[in-house]
C-alpha cells in the first residue's frame, strides 16, 4: 500500500496545511462506513442534518499531530447532481450552507473521495464531481484486496497525476494503510485538473482516467467467478426467495432465541431492584415514584435493548457480505406495486420482532416520502409484543382445537401485513404521493464482514435509542405508572376481614372459613389480589376505562377490557397482565388457573362473558392494527422528524383498528 502526492505545482486554497474539518464522500458500497469507523472508533457523534431525517455521524482522527481532524460522514450518493435529498445535503455541505446539527455551517477544508478499487471506473465520475467544487481533495483508494484477487491493478501514481490531488490506497477492512491517511488530509490541496461540466463529458472523462490508470491481469489459479453463480442462485425469483426464507428464519431465530436471555435477566435485576428501593424507603409517594415509576420504566426503556442490538449487529453482518442487497432486489417486485421497494423489506422484516428497531433500520431507504411510508406502516406487523394477546385470545376463542388456534394465530400476521401494505399504498397515493424512485442498487461484491463495524454500528444505533428514543419512553412509562396506581384508596372490606382472619388463626396455622380450611398464606394472598383488584378498578387508568367504556361498546368491550386496551399503550402485552389483575388479582397470567379464570371472567351482572366469541375477535382484529404502543410512537416521531408524524400514525391505525374490530364485532354477531 502507498500513495502518492502530485508535483510541488499543484494548486493551493490557502493554508490547507493542518486540514480540521474534512467531509467524507462516497457511493453506496465502497466500505465509507467501514472506512469512517476504523478512523474514528468510538470518537463520533451522531445525530440529524437540521431540517432533516437524514443520519449525520461526525468523527474525530486523532494522529501524531495536536490537532484532531473532524471527519463528516455524509450519505453515500452515485453523483452530487441527483435530485435526491441525499445529493442535496452533500451538495449543501460542500457548499457551506449545512452542517450537522451542533456544528457551525462552512465549507469543509478538504473533501476525501471514498473509491472502490474494484469498481473503480463507476467511482471516478463521483471523483470527478467533487474535484469540480475546487475544494481541498483526497482520493482514498478502499477494497484494494479485492481488486487484487479480481485481477485490477491500479497505478496509483499516474492516478494522482490524472486527477491533480492525493490518491491513498488502503484496506479499510484491515486497517491496512490507513495511518497514511491523516497526513495526506492535513496537506490536501485543490486538484490542479478540472474534469467536464456535462454529464456526458464527465463519464467519457472517467473511461479515460480509468483506461489510462488501471488494467487488468491474470490471476493465477482463478477459477470460474463464483460470485456468478451466487447471484445466479441469490437474484432468482424461486431460489432467491428459498434462500431469503432460510437466511430470515435464522437470522429471527437467532434473535428470538439469544435475546431471551439478556431480556429476561434485565427484567430480573429490575424488578429486584424495585423490590429493594421499596423496601429501604419509607412508604408514600416517594417510594411509589422511585420504586414502582422510574425503576420500572428504565427497565421497560432497556428491555428492548438485546433485540435492537442483535438486529442491528446481524443486518450490519448481512450488509457488509453484500447479501442484503440481493434479497432486496429480490422483494422489489413484491413491494413495488404499493409504493415501495426492496429497501424497505428488511425494515418492515424487523419490525415482526419489534418495530422500534425496524422502524430505526428505515434509515437505509433512500427515497424521503419512501422511507416516510415504511416508519408509518411498520408498527402494523405483528411485533413479538403482541403474542401474549393472540395466544390469549384464539385459546379463548378455540379452547380445544389446537388446529384452529394455529390458523386464527398465523391469520393474525397476515392480516397485520396485508394492512400495512394497504396502508402504504394509501400513503403513496395521497399524503406522500410523488413519482416513486427507480430501485437503482448495485450488488456489492462479497466479502467477509467486519465485526468491527457491525459491534459500532451496534454500538451507535443502540446509543442513539437509549439518548433519544428513551427519554420518551420512559416519560411515557412513569405517566401510565402514575394513571395505574393512583389515587391511593383503602381497603375494601373483603380484604380487611381476611387479613383479621389471618390474624385470629388457630395454633396450627389454618383458618376455618365457608366450611374449608385455609392457611394463613393463603388468606394474605387473597387479601392482596382483592386489594389490587380495588385499587386497580379504582385507580385514575380504572376510571378512565369507565369513562371511555361507551365509547368501545361498539365493539363489545365492557369498562374493565377498556381499562386493558388503556393500560396496553406503555406496551401491548401489558394487556394480559391488566386483565389477569382486573379479573383475579393477581398478574401471573402464565398460570393455567388465571387463564382459565379469565377465559371464563363476567361482567359486573355476573351473567354475561366479557370475552364473548364477537368481542374476542373484535377485540383480536384490534389488537393486530392498533397502535398500542406509545413508546413506538415516540420513535416514529424522531425518526420522521416531528410528532406530527407520530400523531398520524397513532390515529390512523387506531382508526382502522377501531372501525374494522367494530365491523368485526357486527359481524360475528350476526353470525350467531
Amino acid at each position: 500500500m502507498n500513495y502518492t502526492t502530485p508535483s510541488e505545482s499543484t494548486e493551493r486554497a490557502g493554508a490547507t496545511v493542518g486540514v480540521r474539518r474534512v467531509a467524507l464522500v462516497g457511493n453506496p458500497n465502497t466500505g465509507k462506513t467501514t472506512l469512517f469507523n476504523q478512523l474514528c472508533g468510538l470518537r463520533h457523534k451522531t445525530g440529524n442534518f437540521p431540517g432533516t431525517t437524514q443520519e449525520a455521524r461526525v468523527g474525530f482522527v486523532r494522529d501524531t499531530a495536536d490537532d484532531a481532524i473532524e471527519l463528516i460522514d455524509l450519505p453515500g450518493i452515485y453523483s452530487l447532481e441527483l435530485e435526491q435529498s441525499e445529493a442535496d445535503i452533500a451538495r449543501r455541505v460542500l457548499a457551506g450552507t449545512l452542517a450537522p446539527r451542533g456544528e457551525s455551517a462552512s465549507a469543509p477544508d478538504a473533501v476525501c473521495v471514498v473509491a472502490d478499487a474494484s469498481n473503480l471506473g463507476r467511482n471516478l465520475a463521483l471523483v470527478g464531481e467533487a474535484i469540480r467544487r475546487r475544494l481541498p481533495t483526497v482520493v482514498v483508494l478502499t477494497m484494494v484486496d479485492v481488486a487484487a484477487k479480481r485481477g485490477v491493478r491500479i497505478d496509483t501514481s499516474g492516478l494522482a497525476h490524472a486527477l491533480g490531488c492525493d490518491v491513498v490506497a488502503c484496506n479499510a477492512r484491515s486497517g491496512a494503510g490507513v495511518e497514511k491517511i491523516a497526513p495526506v488530509l492535513r496537506a490536501a490541496r485543490v486538484p490542479n485538473v478540472t474534469p467536464p461540466g456535462t454529464r456526458d463529458g464527465l463519464e467519457d472523462w472517467a473511461d479515460g482516467v480509468f483506461a489510462a490508470c488501471a488494467g487488468h491481469v491474470e490471476v493465477e489459479g482463478r477459477g470460474p467467478d463464483w460470485t456468478d453463480r451466487l447471484d445466479r442462485l441469490f437474484t432468482h425469483p424461486i431460489g432467491g426467495l428459498a434462500c431469503f426464507a432460510v437466511v430470515m428464519f435464522g437470522l429471527f431465530w437467532t434473535i428470538f432465541t439469544l435475546a431471551e436471555v439478556p431480556m429476561s435477566l434485565i427484567e430480573g435485576v429490575f424488578g429486584r431492584l424495585s423490590a429493594w428501593v421499596g423496601a429501604a424507603l419509607p412508604e408514600g409517594f416517594i417510594r411509589d415514584f422511585v420504586a414502582d415509576g422510574v425503576i420500572t420504566g428504565i427497565g421497560g426503556v432497556l428491555v428492548f435493548l438485546p433485540q435492537i442490538c442483535l438486529l442491528m449487529f446481524l443486518i450490519s453482518i448481512l450488509e457488509d457480505t453484500g447479501y442484503l442487497a440481493r434479497a432486496a432486489f429480490v422483494m422489489n417486485r413484491f413491494l413495488a406495486p404499493f409504493g415501495l421497494s426492496g429497501h424497505a423489506f428488511m425494515p418492515l422484516l424487523s419490525s415482526h420482532a419489534c418495530a422500534i428497531p425496524g422502524i430505526m433500520a428505515c434509515r437505509a431507504i433512500p427515497d424521503r416520502r419512501e422511507r416516510l411510508a415504511s416508519i408509518l406502516t411498520a408498527p402494523f406487523m405483528s411485533c413479538s409484543a403482541r403474542i401474549p394477546v393472540y395466544v390469549l385470545l384464539t385459546g379463548v376463542l378455540f379452547p380445544d382445537s389446537p388446529a384452529r388456534q394455529a390458523a386464527a394465530f398465523a391469520g393474525c400476521y397476515v392480516l397485520g401485513i396485508i394492512g400495512g401494505m394497504v396502508s402504504a399504498l394509501i400513503a403513496r397515493r395521497t399524503l406522500l404521493r410523488g413519482p416513486a424512485r427507480p430501485m437503482a442498487l448495485e450488488l456489492p461484491t462479497y466479502k467477509r464482514p467486519s465485526l468491527r463495524t457491525a459491534v459500532l454500528t451496534t454500538y451507535d444505533r443502540a446509543s442513539m435509542f437509549v439518548k433519544n428514543a428513551g427519554t420518551n419512553i420512559l416519560a411515557i412509562c412513569i405517566v401510565l405508572w402514575w394513571l395505574s396506581a393512583y389515587p391511593k384508596v383503602e381497603p375494601p372490606a373483603r380484604a380487611t376481614e381476611l387479613r383479621a382472619l389471618a390474624r385470629g388463626a388457630m395454633p396450627d396455622g389454618s383458618v376455618q372459613l365457608n366450611d374449608a380450611t385455609w392457611a394463613i398464606n393463603d388468606l394474605l394472598d387473597e387479601a392482596d389480589a382483592v386489594e389490587a383488584q380495588y385499587a386497580k378498578a379504582h385507580s385514575f387508568a380504572g376510571q378512565l376505562g369507565k369513562f371511555v367504556q361507551p365509547v368501545f361498546e361498539p365493539l363489545g368491550f365492557d369498562w374493565k377490557l377498556s381499562v386493558g386496551v388503556l393500560t396496553s399503550f406503555a406496551a401491548r402485552e401489558v394487556f394480559v397482565s391488566t386483565m389477569a389483575v382486573m379479573v383475579t388479582g393477581h398478574d401471573d397470567a402464565d398460570d393455567p388457573r388465571i387463564r382459565a379464570a379469565l377465559a371464563g371472567a363476567t361482567r359486573d351482572d355476573g351473567a354475561t362473558p366479557i370475552f364473548t366469541p364477537a368481542a374476542s375477535w373484535a377485540l383480536l382484529v384490534y389488537y393486530v392494527l392498533a397502535m398500542q404502543c406509545l413508546p413506538t410512537v415516540a420513535v416514529t416521531a424522531r425518526e420522521a422528524g416531528g410528532w406530527k408524524w407520530g400523531m398520524l400514525q397513532l390515529g390512523w391505525m387506531c382508526g382502522v383498528a377501531y372501525v374494522l374490530g367494530a365491523l368485526t364485532f357486527r359481524v360475528v354477531t350476526a353470525l350467531g
